[in-house]
């Protein structure tokens, strides 16, 4: 934990040894309810990251959200991201009520 984020084992895929990425197992989620990647990300806690503390559990999922694709990525071979399986197709992804003229890469949740 640190007063920006909130790192959190992460349930889904495996570490990939031989990729050339160390991914650690781990997502960071905003510790405020007011952080820009909190409000792009599609991924939420319950409880919310600003209510955990160091060894809690909590589950994480997508609730239902509505929204719009920005980017779609396809990779022949599967893309090399540091976990497993290894992706071939990759939706870029925002709130559908994000405006668009402020979308930057940043704010693309994939």
């Amino acid at each position: 934990m640190s007063r920006f984020d909130i790192a959190v084992e992460w349930p889904r895929g495996e570490i990939d040894p031989p990729s050339r990425f160390r991914w650690n197992g781990q997502r960071a989620f905003a510790a405020s309810p007011d952080d820009p990647d909190w409000t792009t990300s599609l991924f939420r806690t319950d409880p919310e990251p600003w209510n955990l503390s160091v060894g809690d559990n909590c589950l994480v999922g997508i609730p239902e959200t509505l929204v719009r694709i920005t980017d779609i990525g396809r990779y022949d071979p599967p893309q090399d991201v540091g976990w497993l399986p290894r992706p071939h197709t990759l939706l870029g992804v925002v709130p559908a009520d994000y405006p668009d003229e402020t979308v930057t890469e940043d704010d693309v949740d994939t």
